[in-house]
């Protein structure tokens, strides 16, 4: 079951983009349930309780609080890092303004149903991933780490370091032996480097700064795919 959660002032809206999500639902045959708020405060306000939505189409110019600020509501207060945000507008001039709360898509009204089928077939994908678990052994003891809570792998000598949210481990291993078992989320950007692509904050020309302050250099080498990497995800 996917929870998906509608904001948007317009209720003509919100009832059209339910509409074409249960149709999604009934089509590949998968289970839904819909939430629907017509104010961003409403919407923060329940995800300061729960905080369970899987995906979430945000309206951006929402009356007083924004779909912008809503945004970074759910990335920076609540930590939320893994919900699936699609940004909609009937401009399409906010893209480069979204670029810090990480969504998944921005989708420019009016919404056809072919676009929702497109955003959230790849948001399950996206959610599925993250839903697997990285195992690892250090010392004794045995380890199962959710992708999604992993900040970046870092080689050090004979050993990888895992950053995590919870903490940072270290196990014997070898970068090229652990990448084949990392999803598409994960981006090699330095022989020593592997990051999780939902935890980087600011890319540079030869940096990536992860949301917890680390700053980790993108080797010459990969720089030109770093960068058609991230370009062909924004």
């Amino acid at each position: 079951m996917y929870n998906i959660g509608i904001c948007d002032d317009g209720k003509g809206i919100c009832a059209s983009l339910e509409e074409m999500v249960q149709q999604y639902a009934k089509e590949k045959k998968i289970s839904v349930e819909t939430m629907v708020w017509y104010t961003a405060e409403k919407l923060c306000s329940y995800l300061a309780e729960h905080n369970d939505l899987d995906i979430l189409f945000l309206d951006i110019a929402l009356f007083e609080m924004t779909g912008i600020q809503a945004g970074d509501f759910i990335r920076n207060r609540l930590e939320n890092w893994a919900m699936q945000i699609v940004y909609i507008s009937a401009k399409p001039s906010y893209a480069m303004q979204l670029f810090k709360t990480q969504p998944l898509d921005f989708l420019v009204k009016p919404i056809l149903q072919t676009q929702i089928d497109e955003t959230l077939g790849r948001a399950i994908k996206v959610l599925e991933r993250g839903a697997g678990k990285f195992e690892f052994q250090a010392g004794k003891d045995l380890y199962a780490i959710p992708f999604r809570d992993i900040l970046c792998f870092v080689s050090e000598r004979r050993k990888i370091k895992v950053v995590a949210a919870q903490g940072q481990w270290e196990f014997y291993g070898r970068m090229k032996d652990i990448l084949p078992r990392l999803p598409g989320s994960f981006l090699l950007i330095h022989q020593s480097y592997v990051v999780n692509k939902e935890h980087v904050y600011r890319y540079t020309y030869d940096t990536v700064e992860l949301r917890n302050g680390m700053v980790l250099s993108i080797s010459k080498a990969n720089r030109k795919r770093v960068r058609e990497d991230v370009f062909a995800n924004h």
